[in-house]
Formats: C-alpha cells, structure tokens, sequence
C-alpha cells in the first residue's frame, strides 16, 4: 500500500470509530473503506474485526472507570465473559459457516432494535413489570455478541437498545457499555482470525490506529449531546442501515 492509502486507512479508522461510538454504526464506514482499499469480502472482514477493537479500548481507556465505579466492575466482568463466549461462536461461524448464514434475518433484527429505541419510553413500561431483566440481559449480550463476532453491522444499534430496555443506565452509559462489549466480542473474534483468517495486517494496522483515537475521542462527545436527540437519532439511523442491508443482501 502506498502512504496516501495508508493515512486514508487511518482517517477510516477515525470516522468509523467515532461514528460508530456516537450511533453504533462503525462497520458501516470501516467495511466499505477496506473493500475500497483493495480487500476481498472476508479480507475486509476480518481485518476490520481486528481494527475494531482499537475503538473499545480506546473508548474504554478513557471512560471506562464510568461503568465500574458502582459496584467495582462485577456487572461488568459478568456481562464480558458473555459477550466473550458470543464473539468467540460468530467468529467460529464466520470461518466455518456459509458467508449467507446471517444474511436473511439480519435487517429485521437491525430494524426491530431501531424501533425499540425509538419507542424505548413507552417500552420500559413493559419490561418494569414482572420481566426477568437480568436473564433477558444476558441472553441479549449473547445473541448480539455472536452476529458481533461475525460480522456486527447494526450490532452496536441493537446492545444500545438492550441497554436502554433491560438495564438501568442512561443513554450515555449503555453507549459506553456497547463499545465495551463490543470491544471484548471482537477482541476474541480477532484472535481466531489472527489464527484462522486472512487478515491484512498492515490495513489492519493503519485503520486500528485511527480506530484508537477515534474511540478516545467518543465518550465526550456522547457526554455533551443531549440524550433524547440521540436516541432519535441512532434509532432512525439503525433503520436506514437495516433498509441497506435489506436491499444489499
């Protein structure tokens, strides 16, 4: 790769995790870039899994103390490990699977949570009343976990609502929680990939780098948006990102 390619990877990077901490629509910039860059479908895959989990930990870097400083991480931990055991089953997925596995549910998915979100006020009502939250919790990290591990477009659109649904943070905090998470999903999905897959080291290093700063960047500009706007505006963009992938499937 030249160095204009490479510092473009870079700028990649950035957007894709700044975007992607604001609305959890990351892949959704560094994806298109690497195949852009030159790298086949499953190349630009991987590779952007590897790249990813800059964001989280520079997100995490700088405000992760924000999630532990309740009750010393535990909740935390116990959401981690979950998230762990998903990133490693969609990465064992993506490897042996059919690339079309995920392709045809995927866009509801997307959508439902996007309405989820839009509609998060009114839902809450129903899930205070005699719903197993930390059970739903838990089963949602799961699930998200495994399509983040394999290929997690939307997928930071779905933990925001789950977040918002099922926990008691603030819009803000679960913004946090789904880098973290995230973060951890695809740090464990890398590592496969690192072993398995075709990943191109030097783009994934290039857009990694903007990945970091991008992440580091992310929590004060989410702390200064006012909530109610945001919300609005990650569930209308989850549901154009659901109609793109609708319609690129």
């Amino acid at each position: 790769m030249t160095v204009l390619s490479l510092l473009g990877l870079v700028a990649a990077g950035f957007v894709a995790a700044l975007v992607g901490y604001v609305t959890g629509l990351a892949s959704l910039v560094s994806y298109p870039a690497l195949l852009a860059f030159g790298l086949n479908p499953l190349a630009a895959n991987v590779t952007n899994t590897v790249a990813l989990v800059a964001s989280g930990i520079g997100s995490f870097a700088k405000s992760g103390r924000d999630l532990t400083a309740d009750d010393g991480g535990r909740s935390l931990i116990k959401s981690a490990v979950v998230a762990l055991a998903g990133g490693a089953v969609g990465a064992a997925l993506l490897l042996l699977a059919p690339a079309e596995a995920f392709a045809y549910v995927v866009p509801y998915l997307v959508a439902l949570a996007a309405i989820a979100l839009l509609l998060q006020p009114y839902l809450r009502q129903w899930f205070d009343r005699g719903v197993d939250r930390p059970f739903l919790w838990a089963f949602a990290v799961f699930a998200v976990s495994i399509y983040g591990g394999y290929f997690g477009a939307g997928a930071g659109v779905v933990f925001v609502a789950c977040a918002m649904l099922l926990t008691e943070l603030p819009l803000w905090k679960s913004v946090l929680l789904k880098s973290a998470l995230l973060g951890v999903a695809n740090a464990v999905a890398a590592v496969g990939f690192m072993i398995f897959g075709p990943v191109d080291w030097v783009a994934a290093l290039a857009m990694g780098i903007g990945c970091l700063l991008g992440g580091w960047m992310g929590p004060p500009v989410v702390a200064r948006l006012p909530a109610t706007p945001l919300r609005i505006a990650i569930g209308i963009a989850g549901l154009g990102l659901a109609v793109w992938l609708g319609f690129s499937s």
